[in-house]
């Protein structure tokens, strides 16, 4: 039996590209010591997100782009070393930003995914991606996304149908907008958040690491709420609103073939009855 120790990040980083660095470091080094193998940060952690997804509010310069074989990515890959680690940044590509994470050992970048679904106006300061892949990686075959994306299954059900074990998603997931709770964990857009990452876990049959950015910046109060989740749906390891890391330690080939030895929703598709249309669904 071969177990990986993997753990997800709830934690609150800004605008200061070197505390960001600063914090991961940190983290990276409290995972280590705690024999973790896979350690997953939150969306937009080097360099913060945007201060608020309002069409109304003034936006800021945003954070800083960098290029995904600049000094930056070079310097997480460098604090990773034997560790697989996930991080979300702004990436430069030419004249276009994109809200990305990038998967790093100490050899360097194993995969990188740009956000495909960006909610209300986040599309004012980034430019989409266009597609889901699956690679390899020193603890197993990982697909990543961001936040938004694993709100639809289509994402997330690419990933699988590509060969991931583990589905990693990265988010800045704020609490709700209108009629806000008084407790992050009665907040509705929590349960969004923890029903979207159990669901993607249990309708794929993979395992689920859900790191999220915690705290506030801007006008954004973010819910936390990192977790590991089974391939079964259920929860290993959950920071709650806090900020913290969520560890959990899973033989991931034999949890995939238990999840899936009577019931393999995978195995079990009917591709040739899903007559889904591509237009548009009106609202």
């Amino acid at each position: 039996m071969t177990t990986l120790r993997m753990a997800a990040v709830a934690e609150e980083f800004g605008r200061d590209l070197e505390e960001d660095f600063q914090i991961a470091e940190r983290l990276i080094k409290e995972a280590r010591e705690e024999g973790v193998r896979l350690l997953a940060l939150p969306e937009a952690c080097l360099g913060g997100y945007l201060l608020s997804l309002d069409d109304s509010a003034e936006l800021d310069e945003g954070p800083p782009a960098l290029a995904l074989d600049g000094p930056e990515v070079r310097r997480l890959a460098s604090l990773a070393g034997e560790m697989t680690v996930v991080a979300g940044y702004c990436e430069a590509a030419g004249e276009a930003r994109y809200n990305s994470v990038v998967c790093v050992t100490g050899d360097g970048v194993l995969g990188n995914h740009r956000k495909v679904h960006q909610p209300l106006s986040e599309d004012a300061s980034y430019a989409s991606g266009d597609r889901f892949h699956a690679f390899d990686t020193p603890v197993g075959r990982i697909g990543m996304m961001i936040c938004y994306d694993k709100a639809f299954p289509e994402s997330a059900r690419a990933l699988a149908l590509d060969g991931a074990e583990i589905g990693v998603c990265v988010s800045a997931w704020p609490g709700s907008r209108t009629n806000a709770a008084a407790s992050l964990e009665e907040d509705r857009w929590k349960r969004r958040f923890d029903l979207f990452d159990r669901a993607r876990a249990l309708e794929n049959q993979i395992v689920w690491l859900s790191a999220n950015q915690a705290g506030t910046f801007g006008s954004l109060r973010f819910v936390g709420s990192a977790k590991v989740v089974e391939p079964g749906g259920e929860i290993l390891a959950d920071t709650g609103v806090a900020a913290g890391v969520a560890i959990a330690e899973l033989d991931v080939a034999q949890a995939l073939e238990t999840a899936r030895r009577s019931m393999g929703h995978l195995r079990d598709r009917r591709p040739e009855t899903y007559d889904i249309p591509t237009g548009a669904v009106s609202t």
